[in-house]
């Protein structure tokens, strides 16, 4: 029989996938969910989570995609910045106790969203469209930060990349639509570290992430009927909210 505790975690779970699906962030809302109510430990948590988001970006790329949504010119290069960085953020993940990087992460995260939360000062025709070198590179190491810090956190690549990209001006919907496919890579790498250097619950793994693809469906369609500032504001907000959590959780 499934406990309480397990359903309140699939609730959890659905709401996450649903903001992992609309703005790309909120994976982070799942790691502090389970040790609260599973009792799991901190590493094995982060390591689950983060196992569960390849599913969630499986659907959310495949979604998005359908929908014309996913810029390849900004998504490539971020890409591969993630696919290296992250194997390495699950072995420091595994080998050092992370309460201080958390902390910086945390507090990055937290800038990001009160940043984002400003108002606008461009129009739509001033967004970066990611062609020139130098925007390449920016991606790069947008890639780069959000890989290390979801291999070391297991929050998901969307919650570092989303904020960084629209802090450096590129659209809203493309940042979302390149974290959705970031997920797949982060994930994969990161979980292929957590195997040789840490633990994943297969088990719990795959109860949340049943809830979770349930969210991401109705997040994807959320994010294709709603305004960029309506995405900025909820993507701003749910990265101070988990940068708070974070912080929370490290103290």
């Amino acid at each position: 029989m499934i406990s309480g505790e397990w359903w309140a975690l699939a609730a959890i779970a659905l709401a996450v996938g649903f903001f992992i699906g609309a703005v790309g962030v909120g994976g982070v809302l799942l790691i502090p969910a389970m040790v609260w109510l599973t009792g799991v430990p901190i590493h094995l948590a982060t390591a689950t989570a983060l196992f569960s988001f390849l599913f969630t970006g499986l659907a959310g790329s495949w979604l998005f995609q359908r929908r014309g949504s996913i810029d390849w010119r900004i998504t490539r290069p971020v890409l591969v910045g993630a696919l290296v960085f992250s194997y390495f953020g699950a072995r420091v993940n595994a080998l050092i106790d992370a309460q201080a990087l958390t902390l910086i992460i945390a507090s990055i995260i937290i800038f990001a969203g009160a940043y984002v939360l400003l108002p606008l000062t461009r129009g739509h025709a001033d967004y970066r469209d990611g062609r020139s070198r130098s925007q390449q590179w920016l991606l790069l190491l947008v890639g780069a930060v959000a890989g290390f810090g979801s291999g070391l956190s297991g929050a998901g690549g969307p919650l570092f990349s989303v904020p960084m990209m629209l802090v450096l001006g590129f659209v809203p919907l493309a940042a979302i639509g390149a974290s959705q496919v970031l997920q797949i890579f982060a994930a994969l790498s990161g979980t292929l570290g957590n195997l040789q250097f840490g633990a994943i619950d297969f088990t719990l793994a795959g109860w949340i992430t049943l809830f979770e693809l349930a969210g991401a469906v109705a997040g994807v369609r959320t994010a294709h009927s709603v305004s960029v500032t309506v995405l900025r504001r909820t993507a701003a907000g749910l990265c101070v909210l988990t940068g708070l959590l974070m912080l929370a959780r490290s103290l």
